[in-house]
């Protein structure tokens, strides 16, 4: 099960279930009543904008399914270095309502400073917008800094606006696949990104005892053959899981000695449809505390070129 179809699209009835997660997340983790708050805020933002795409035209694609399974088969994402046009004119709204949701959520000035940047035309809309799509953390942090803008967040806010779009577009030529070849493509991928994007997971999910990736981009879901590290597939006694809150061992750090990376691991009942996965994400922020504390750390994204 190496690449497994998530939700066609967000369910009408997501409130219910987010809200039902966030409940419980706040009775465990009390801390976290702003942080859920603000992801409520936001969340409804980018299911309201995957709606707009959903109802819209997704653009022709010349990307044979004969060519995707090429470029997967050589481990580049089928995604990755393709010239695709995003609708601007459609994104660029949400992009400033996600920059006053975060300001009033608590980035303050930070957000407010990025809003306006993108209002007056200093930081581009569209090539923000490109650069998160081709995963370039390079060019958005040297844009920010450039302008006084926290890069951090610039690359927050120009994810959360793109990911509806990529989602979609990797739902159009990945998970409905009928070509036997790129299926097989698909079944064959044993990386630790992302087939469509490119982008590392933000957790794994583990349902019926499968460990599925899940992408903090796209919300690709995927498995793979060995459980090893997903950075370096490091395995054996350099690779170890282990439960902080011995407690709560549904909830796990993967950490690895070799590369210094680590994975947060979360046992689901059933996957979160899109953009549900987030919620993966926050309900495990101690983990990442935990892991961090101790050293480890997310590595930066894989360069890609389409070829």
């Amino acid at each position: 099960m190496p690449y497994v179809p998530v939700h066609a699209r967000t369910p009408e009835d997501w409130p219910q279930t987010a809200e039902q997660r966030w409940r419980a997340i706040r009775q465990a983790q009390p801390d976290l009543a702003p942080a859920i708050d603000l992801q409520r805020r936001l969340l409804t933002l980018v299911v309201g904008l995957a709606d707009a795409i959903d109802g819209g035209r997704l653009p022709r694609l010349s990307l044979p399914p004969g060519y995707l399974a090429a470029k997967l088969a050589r481990g580049v994402p089928a995604l990755a270095g393709e010239p695709v046009p995003l609708p601007v004119a459609v994104l660029t709204p949400v992009l400033l309502q996600l920059c006053t949701a975060l300001g009033e959520g608590g980035a303050g000035e930070a957000a407010d400073h990025i809003r306006q940047a993108i209002a007056t035309g200093s930081l581009d809309a569209g090539s923000l917008l490109s650069a998160s799509f081709a995963r370039d953390q390079s060019s958005i942090r040297t844009g920010a800094g450039q302008r006084g803008l926290a890069p951090d967040l610039v690359w927050l806010v120009a994810e959360l606006a793109v990911s509806p779009y990529v989602n979609a577009l990797q739902r159009l030529l990945l998970t409905a696949a009928v070509d036997q070849r790129l299926r097989s493509t698909l079944e064959a991928w044993n990386r630790g990104y992302c087939p469509a994007c490119g982008s590392w997971p933000a957790v794994a999910e583990v349902v019926g005892g499968h460990r599925l990736l899940r992408c903090s981009f796209c919300a690709s879901a995927w498995e793979l053959s060995a459980y090893a590290c997903i950075y370096c597939e490091q395995g054996g006694d350099g690779f170890l899981t282990a439960a902080p809150d011995v407690e709560r061992k549904d909830r796990r750090l993967e950490v690895c000695s070799a590369c210094h990376g680590y994975l947060k691991s979360i046992d689901i009942e059933g996957l979160s449809p899109f953009p549900l996965a987030a919620i993966s994400d926050i309900e495990t922020t101690d983990l990442d505390v935990a892991a961090m504390e101790r050293g480890y750390r997310r590595p930066a994204l894989k360069p890609f070129t389409r070829r």
